[in-house]
């Protein structure tokens, strides 16, 4: 059975830097386009940024861009997400997410487009 599991949260003050990693375990998503989302206390769960199935595209909401940074490493299993100078308006649980299809286009926002899911990490940042 495909599984996605996010590690990396934690807290920490604003400006600091965190890396969360999702291994997938069960099945390779090598082929896959993939993204992560989170979700604040009492909102909905937004897109962060996806990346397509070889780590030749990267899209971002515009509120990251410039701070995190999506990638991935195949051979691992794993995709990552490096967050710099992070803001109080990061605090979030951050779930990453793939997409089971085969040739999409990358960059996804929707939710709905995404059938593997992990549990979450925490990540909160105090000022």
């Amino acid at each position: 059975q495909a599984q996605l599991a996010e590690s990396g949260g934690g807290l920490v003050q604003v400006g600091a830097s965190l890396r969360l990693s999702c291994v997938a375990s069960g099945r390779s998503f090598s082929t896959n386009n993939m993204a992560w989302f989170r979700q604040a206390p009492g909102k909905e769960r937004e897109y962060v940024a996806s990346i397509d199935w070889n780590g030749s595209t990267a899209l971002y909401v515009d509120s990251v861009k410039g701070r995190f940074t999506i990638s991935r490493d195949n051979a691992k299993n794993t995709m990552y997400l490096q967050m710099n100078r992070l803001k109080p308006e990061d605090t979030a649980i951050y779930y990453c997410a793939a997409d089971s299809r085969l040739g999409i286009v990358p960059g996804i926002r929707s939710e709905s487009a995404y059938d593997y899911w992990g549990q979450g990490t925490q990540v909160t940042v105090s000022s």
